[in-house]
This record gives structure tokens, sequence and C-alpha cells, in this order.
């Protein structure tokens, strides 16, 4: 009788543990909020690798290289080599390979509205890849 007792119990142990174990596996696929959940950690990756890659820019896009000489919140101050200062504004649509500091070179393609488009570290002391 008490074997009996303790080979119920047990089986009930087991039905129960392996039904928890079976619940927490999606075996279908991922879910919509586990896709969520990846394009989050995606985007707080930060910069990105990109080795000597270049994006290729439409046509009516100014390359402006130079010195960050000042961080204005939405907007960096260049310097270029002719000695000129030129501040480029920069929103969320902008892509920034890492964020500038001063003393940066830095080159930021801007549109035809004076937005940047894309910004890229160019120092070569390694600190840009």
């Amino acid at each position: 009788m008490i074997d009996m007792v303790w080979m119920t119990r047990c089986c009930i142990v087991i039905v129960l543990g392996m039904s928890l174990l079976g619940a927490g596996c999606n075996i279908v696929g991922t879910s919509k909020q586990e896709d969520l959940g990846q394009g989050i950690v995606w985007g707080t990756l930060g910069a990105q690798p990109t080795g000597q890659m270049r994006p290729t820019m439409p046509t009516n896009i100014l390359s402006l290289p130079g010195q960050v000489t000042a961080v204005e919140g939405g907007a960096y101050v260049l310097q270029d080599v002719s000695g000129v200062e030129h501040r480029v504004s920069h929103d969320e649509n902008t892509r920034i390979d890492r964020p500038a500091h001063v003393g940066d070179r830095i080159e930021a393609f801007v549109d035809d509205r004076g937005r940047a488009v894309f910004i890229r570290n160019i120092d070569q002391d390694g600190r840009s890849q």
C-alpha cells in the first residue's frame, strides 16, 4: 500500500514537472514579443564595426570632414582643414557610428537642407573602429 502511494506521488510530480517544463518552451517559433525584444537588443548595441566599408550616398550629399570644436545638443561644430567652422545639425534620422567629442576628427555627410545624414569618426588613433 505504501509503495502504491509513493508511486502515485512520484507519477504526479513527474507529470507536473514535465507539463511545467513544456509550458515554458515555445516550439512553434518566436512570438511577436520576442521579435520586439530582439529589435530592441539590436537597436541598443551601439557602434558596430564597419571595417573599411563606405556606405553609398545619394549625389546631393556633401562630405564635410573636420575636427569637432564644440558639441551643441543637436549639432557638432566642425573646423575644416582651411580653418572655417561649420555647424552640422543632426537628429534621430542621422546615422552616427559613435558619438563624437571635442577634438575628434569626423566626416559628416550633409544633405541639401544642411542636416547630417551620416556622421562617421575618422580618428586615426584606433578609437574609430
